[in-house]
């Protein structure tokens, strides 16, 4: 089993299908692009984060966010020290799979989307879950993000 949030969503499922016979399944939150990052939301917004760390600084970046986001951004950049600018510019231009390598793995996997989330489209985890052939896509809203992953768990129980 693999899983990941965003990034680490195409991180796992890369690696899935890079070692479909080690790969038992997949739980995926909020896979933001397909193939290349060019123009998505996501990546976007990684360079954008990037930027504004970099000239202005981390406390800046992070007043932006608020609620839960903000202390897991809190949580998560404070722990890339000097790293976070160049570790946002690489997630910017990380590939995601594409839908047929995602259609090439035959393994049940678990995925939630959120449907108000403009940083990581519901279209796009609509468009993995049709590519996977044993998918069960479930919906959640950013207010209720947190739950996520325990969603993203009970959809890979109903794909297997």
């Amino acid at each position: 089993m693999v899983g990941g949030v965003s990034l680490g969503a195409h991180v796992a499922a890369r690696w899935a299908v890079a070692n479909p016979d080690r790969c038992a399944g997949l739980v995926l939150a909020l896979p933001a692009w397909t193939g290349t990052p060019d123009g998505a939301p996501a990546a976007l917004a990684a360079r954008a984060s990037a930027e504004i760390v970099r000239t202005q600084g981390l406390a800046t970046a992070l007043s932006g966010t608020s609620g839960w986001l903000h202390d897991e951004l809190t949580r998560a950049w404070h722990g890339y020290g000097e790293q976070l600018v160049p570790h946002l510019e690489e997630a910017a231009e990380s590939l995601a799979p594409t839908l047929d390598e995602l259609g090439s793995l035959d393994v049940p996997v678990g995925i939630v989307g959120c449907t108000d989330d403009p940083v990581h489209p519901i279209a796009v985890a609509r468009a993995w879950a049709q590519a996977l052939p044993r998918a069960v896509l479930v919906t959640t809203t950013l207010d209720a993000y947190p739950h996520a992953l325990g969603r993203a768990v009970q959809a890979w129980r109903q794909a297997r």
